[in-house]
């Protein structure tokens, strides 16, 4: 529990009474329970706060979600908060303890110099008759909240204030102290990353920083980079390099670029918690957030770190930050840190795009990140690790805690082939402990009816590819479960339901009412009647949620969504032309893209690209603009270049479409380069046929 420290020291002249026992109480409840001080500041000080553990008693309510911390990153005044206490105020004698709750709101500037926020209460001040006091005594150590993030604790009512102000020591400053973060640290509290508050609802959910200790329904889930489940190591230099980055006055951008499971994402949450020591913000905005809401990020006025992962696809998202870079003061420091799997023609793209990002991204570092596992000697080490991770934490899986995970991870053995290259992949060898781990309760079922993975004759590679069907088929066991729970099965198949996924996950959808038109296109939903389709939505909401208005999240890590989708697509390829029929262009663009990450898994052996490439050439009408967007962005570019060849030779191709296609190239694209000359000489040839025809 947060309170004030002038709360728990009461009664004795000790300025720091850590180990001190005191009474908790829920206000209306009658008993108390007994708890001890296991972190205090200085009573009256700017860091005015303690923390209060409440021993194991079967009377306490713990909380359903962890705390979610946040502050101020604008000069910008009127920002609401509010906050719940039991002041003197509210109590009656020979009455229950009543509570209060104040709404207000927080001016960045007011007590600014001091460290301190003031809560300019949005009430009347209630008539007080006792001289000497407060009518909001007793509401020190309340929390103050400004919508989802916790900012900071009632400390006093403010002098000269007519009890219309309240001191609230902030969350930054409790965080800047090592003794804070080490007790949160010692009883089970992930590290804190402090939240920009008047950015919040740029927020994308998935990656907010209570993930890591929110519920888990799904095995995968350990595996998704927010949770941190395994112990972060390595990148040592990585890491100095760009938090001396970081700590350079003004604005500044770096791209970090690597394959799929590399470990960018995970990098990208270990410095945001290194800088939230030195009192930053961090934001991680949604994919979905428009333009106009990402220039906002122009009035932070304290340190604040963006995040663009997928940057890749977020082009315009780049832009929007880049205006605001230019209308940002500069005083402070403004870092935008972009997560791709590709470098290349994007970026270039990027930084030509105006004259004003060729100077805001021009300077900006480029890094390939390299495998963090390149070690053979060191994967073993780093493999036991892992298990032991997933074995602590499995037991949060809903139908997993009721083994001995401890001994089973300890007592796991070796993979035989750890020192082939494909393991020094993060992700892989983390999938892999997670896999060898899940394998001990029974066999997973998987697409081709094969156990949970092939031995002896079997390559390195393979087992190391093979992977992620292994995890598919556990999550399978999730999938049908919550599935006869909501009465889906038997009345809609299996393949139904696994195909439903993997269409949402290719096209996404923008809403319910989005959600269903999708489902009329997949024949086996189309004929089924409104709320049974209402009814495959909820599901995989359930399933992976996601904030409103989108229906559902998405399967991570990324590469099971992408193995799952194109085993779908290997044998159904007819799939992706269902999915095309009435798809606005965001989500045929989507569907080129996941459809490339699938297809450039190798296990596939190149089936997927030339069904992609048919694809294309079939749909090339209504694709033309997102086959060459999704060119220039992807790392696996070969079906879509190969499709752009065969639509420009094609005899059949009308001058109209090939004209309209050259509208579409780029200015300038390297890597689209030779499709663009190929064209070139197609239409001039196609004109002089036409010159010679028709003098």
């Amino acid at each position: 529990m947060l309170t004030s420290a002038h709360v728990v020291a009461a009664g004795q002249e000790s300025a720091a009474p850590v180990g001190r026992r005191v009474q908790v109480f829920h206000p209306g409840g009658d008993h108390t329970l007994s708890a001890v001080v296991v972190w205090c500041g200085a009573q009256g000080g700017r860091d005015d706060a303690a923390l209060v553990l409440v021993d194991d008693d079967p009377r306490w309510t713990a909380p359903l979600a962890p705390v979610r911390w946040g502050r101020m990153v604008t000069d910008r005044p009127g920002t609401g908060c509010e906050t719940w206490g039991v002041p003197e105020v509210a109590q009656r004698e020979g009455r229950a303890v009543e509570a209060v709750q104040l709404r207000g709101v927080l001016n960045p500037g007011s007590g600014i110099i001091h460290n301190q926020y003031v809560m300019d209460l949005l009430q009347h001040p209630p008539r007080w008759s006792a001289p000497g006091t407060s009518p909001w005594g007793g509401l020190s150590g309340a929390a103050v909240y400004c919508d989802r993030l916790l900012v900071g604790v009632v400390a006093s009512d403010r002098a000269h204030s007519g009890s219309g102000q309240l001191n609230v020591v902030p969350a930054y400053v409790l965080h800047h102290d090592p003794a804070f973060r080490a007790a949160l640290a010692a009883h089970g509290a992930p590290p804190a990353v402090l939240e920009a508050v008047e950015l919040q609802q740029l927020a994308d959910p998935a990656t907010a920083p209570d993930r890591r200790e929110s519920t888990m329904r799904s095995p995968a889930a350990l595996l998704q980079a927010a949770r941190q489940t395994v112990p972060f190591h390595g990148r040592r230099h990585l890491l100095d390099e760009m938090t001396a980055w970081c700590a350079r006055d003004g604005f500044g951008a770096w791209l970090l670029h690597g394959p799929g499971g590399q470990g960018k994402t995970r990098l990208a949450h270990q410095l945001a918690s290194l800088l939230a020591v030195d009192r930053w913000a961090v934001l991680w905005p949604r994919t979905d957030a428009t333009t106009a809401e990402l220039r906002e990020v122009r009035h932070a006025a304290k340190p604040l770190l963006v995040v663009l992962d997928y940057a890749e696809t977020r082009v315009q998202q780049l832009a929007a930050l880049v205006e605001a870079a230019d209308h940002h003061p500069g005083g402070t420091r403004l870092k935008v840190l972009l997560l791709a799997r590709t470098g290349g023609d994007w970026w270039h793209q990027a930084l030509t795009a105006s004259s004003l990002a060729q100077d805001y991204l021009e300077a900006a570092p480029t890094r390939l990140l390299a495998p963090l596992e390149d070690d053979p000697d060191a994967r073993p080490g780093a493999y036991r690790d892992a298990a032991r991770a997933f074995a602590a934490a499995l037991p949060r899986i809903e139908g997993l805690s009721g083994y001995d995970w401890a001994s089973t991870a300890n007592s796991l053995p070796l993979p035989v082939h750890l020192g082939w290259a494909a393991f020094g992949n993060a992700l892989t060898l983390h999938m892999t402990a997670l896999a060898d781990l899940l394998d001990t309760t029974g066999p997973a079922t998987h697409p081709d009816g094969r156990g949970p993975h092939r031995t002896g004759d079997d390559t390195a590679r393979e087992q190391a590819e093979g992977v992620e069907d292994r995890l598919l088929g556990h999550e399978r066991r999730y999938w049908r479960h919550s599935a006869a729970t909501r009465g889906l099965s038997p009345g809609l198949s299996t393949p139904t339901l696994e195909t439903a996924l993997a269409a949402a996950h290719l096209t996404g959808a923008a809403d319910r009412e989005h959600a269903d038109l999708l489902w009329r296109r997949l024949p086996a939903l189309a004929d089924q009647p409104r709320d049974r389709r209402d009814a495959v939505t909820a599901w995989l909401t359930a399933l992976y949620p996601a904030a409103a208005p989108l229906p559902w999240g998405t399967l991570q890590p990324d590469r099971l969504a992408e193995r799952h989708i194109g085993r779908t697509l290997d044998a159904d390829p007819t799939l992706a032309d269902r999915l095309l029929d009435g798809a606005d262009d965001p989500q045929a663009g989507q569907l080129l893209t996941v459809y490339s990450r699938a297809a450039a898994h190798p296990v596939f052996h190149d089936r997927l690209d030339a069904h992609l490439t048919d694809l294309c050439v079939r749909q090339h009408h209504q694709l033309a603009r997102q086959i060459i967007t999704t060119a220039t962005r992807t790392h696996h570019p070969a079906p879509l270049t190969t499709a752009l060849a065969t639509i420009t030779t094609d005899p059949a191709t009308t001058l109209h479409d090939l004209t309209t296609l050259a509208t579409l190239f780029p200015d300038s694209s390297r890597r689209l380069a030779h499709e663009a000359v190929r064209l070139a000489q197609t239409l001039t040839d196609r004109y002089r046929a036409l010159a010679e025809a028709n003098p």
